[in-house]
């Protein structure tokens, strides 16, 4: 639950299915930031 903390101090919203949304748009966001970082290798010929 450390990338909540980065992404904002708390789930914002009150409804449960809400919650759920946020968290899976969050962890989305973060994914993305990831798949950045990762470089891309392509075999030399």
């Amino acid at each position: 639950m450390n990338f909540v903390n980065l992404l904002g101090q708390c789930v914002s919203a009150r409804d449960f299915d809400q919650q759920v949304a946020d968290i899976q748009i969050r962890s989305a966001i973060r994914n993305g930031f990831t798949a950045l970082g990762i470089p891309k290798t392509e075999p030399v010929r």
